[in-house]
């Protein structure tokens, strides 16, 4: 079974995924739509899509298309979601989920009523950090994970000021200002990405910007946001906590790793710096840092990098690690030539949507999963609201049926 997919949104990180959708064997066609003049067109022509649609609307309104894929600015996730699933379409989205456990909420409910895909397309899930602890997990050499922590170390000064103003005009200072901890899936979803917990109380910690550059400045700021740097401290169902950072003023060299992880558990350990990642138990220490380590798939002068910022195309460009051999079997052969990034998962979130949509099965970051991933976050910013007040976190709870398997579809009248 092969189906249609709809692109939401044309910019610059949706050229990627694109072009790795329109490689896969089980899409036949690709179409896309944006709100800014000639975006859509300028993709189709570039990559050979199907088309384009004058505006969501119509795209929403066409039986020929089957799924969405929504790559628009990350505040408005939520509402787009909601709507494709009311119009009867599969979607996979970018992150975060939303913005509001109400969004949230909204997007479980569809999902339930109709038994329709949606994927959050969380690159962490992938990162090979997340990968190897996962097989440590499963193998039991962490013992019991008491305590982890998660990074996503990206300073303004390093693409983030050109991406605003690519994707946000005139206004983008205000835009710019979105609140770190709004942001936390690459962080929480690469920790509990390992393991499978979620948290269920947060204190955090909120720095306020002091660079005077009209960002992060609440008279500015669409969101009434002057956080630009943010700690939280959750506490774990069954015991233990995560750290999560999410800093966007930092003297780090996040081309080479914006995202990091750390495990502790009562018999091994894993921690990560920018260039090192170790492996530690009661024994000893193992670096496993070129087991981790991504390969380029495309070259940083590749055409599909031409509107990302220099210091941003890393990210965009990076591909498998030798931790992923063993699960990069079951893609397709046509992505042996495909374009890649964020340490190797775009092609693998990719297959997991389509695998998904044809098998009428639950993918792996899903509704709960996603969740899980962002409601903390979302929480985590009202703590620092109120000074870092602890503050329980609600839980949607796990997915009605497992990973891989069918999703019941139900009545919208069921009480979903």
């Amino acid at each position: 079974m092969t189906f249609t997919l709809g692109m939401v949104g044309a910019g610059q990180f949706s050229s990627h995924f694109a072009a790795l959708f329109q490689l896969h064997p089980g899409i036949s066609a690709v179409y896309a739509t944006d709100v800014i003049e000639g975006r859509a067109q300028r993709l189709v022509d570039d990559l050979g899509l199907a088309g384009t649609y004058a505006d969501l609307d119509a795209m929403l309104a066409d039986p020929a298309i089957d799924a969405v894929a929504v790559f628009t600015q990350r505040w408005t996730h939520g509402p787009i979601v909601a709507r494709a699933l009311q119009a009867g379409k599969h979607v996979y989205s970018a992150v975060p989920m939303a913005v509001t456990q109400q969004e949230i909420a909204e997007v479980i409910d569809l999902v339930s009523a109709t038994g329709l895909t949606y994927m959050m397309g969380e690159t962490s899930q992938y990162n090979p950090a997340t990968v190897f602890a996962r097989q440590k997990a499963e193998q039991g050499a962490f013992g019991r994970v008491f305590y982890a922590e998660g990074d996503y170390l990206h300073d303004m000064d390093l693409g983030f000021y050109d991406a605003y103003k690519y994707s946000g005009g005139d206004d983008w200072k205000a835009t710019a200002s979105y609140p770190p901890m709004w942001y936390p899936t690459h962080a929480i979803g690469g920790v509990l990405g390992a393991m499978p917990r979620h948290a269920t109380s947060v204190s955090c910690i909120g720095v306020r910007d002091d660079r005077d550059d009209g960002v992060f400045e609440k008279q500015v700021s669409m969101f009434d946001n002057d956080f630009s740097n943010m700690t939280a401290l959750f506490e774990l169902d069954g015991g233990g906590s995560m750290r999560i950072n999410e800093f966007r003023r930092v003297g780090y060299p996040s081309p080479i790793r914006e995202s990091r992880f750390r495990w502790f558990g009562t018999e091994g350990s894993f921690e990560q710096l920018a260039e090192t990642s170790v492996w530690q138990d009661k024994d000893g220490v193992q670096d496993v840092s070129d087991l981790l380590a991504s390969e380029p798939a495309i070259g940083l002068d590749d055409p599909l990098l031409a509107d990302i910022a220099p210091s941003l195309r890393e990210a965009f460009s990076s591909g498998h690690a030798k931790v992923h051999q063993a699960e990069a079997e079951r893609l397709p052969s046509e992505f042996d030539v495909a374009p890649d990034g964020h340490e190797g998962s775009h092609r693998f979130l990719v297959d997991d949507f389509v695998r998904a949509v044809a098998g009428g099965t639950l993918p792996t970051v899903n509704a709960w999963v996603a969740a899980r991933y962002t409601l903390p976050g979302l929480i985590a910013f009202q703590s620092a609201l109120q000074d870092g007040a602890r503050l329980p976190i609600p839980d949607f709870g796990d997915a009605p049926v497992p990973v891989g398997s069918p999703l019941p579809v139900r009545s919208a009248s069921s009480g979903a």
